[in-house]
């Protein structure tokens, strides 16, 4: 990914550790977070929510996770998740009367470009980025 150059970045990457729920990620989250400094609680909210979905979806559709990543960066904070999936992530048509299928759609509504998809070896990163809160204006 190119980025400017004075772009500043902390990350906080979980391999051989890589989360095993979606509970245990979303704690991981919440520590990154608040070392980082993130304490805009609808911007800590909507992270949360995305770290939940891509977690679950990895675990329920895609082999487990391989490998965790949060990215704090100008633009706001990234979530990567590693998995041993040969499928891209699917979006299903929204039915109100059917359980589940809201979650990528969540995703979406969250963050800056959507889910993105890397293809690796043993797998894929899905990723996406929850952009910075605006700052108000008084």
């Amino acid at each position: 990914m190119l980025r400017s150059p004075g772009e500043q970045r902390t990350y906080r990457e979980w391999k051989r550790d890589a989360p095993t729920s979606a509970a245990q990620a979303r704690e991981l989250a919440r520590e990154f977070m608040t070392a980082v400094g993130c304490h805009d609680e609808r911007h800590r909210d909507a992270v949360l929510v995305v770290v939940s979905e891509l977690v679950t979806n990895a675990l329920r559709y895609a082999h487990g996770v391989t490998g965790f990543r949060l990215s704090r960066h100008d633009r706001g904070l990234t979530v990567s998740v590693h998995d041993a999936g040969t499928q891209p992530p699917r979006t299903v048509p929204l039915d109100p009367g059917s359980p589940g299928g809201f979650g990528l759609h969540l995703v979406r509504g969250l963050t800056e470009g959507g889910v993105r998809v890397e293809w690796r070896p043993g797998g894929k990163n899905v990723w996406a980025t929850v952009p910075q809160p605006r700052a108000e204006n008084p």
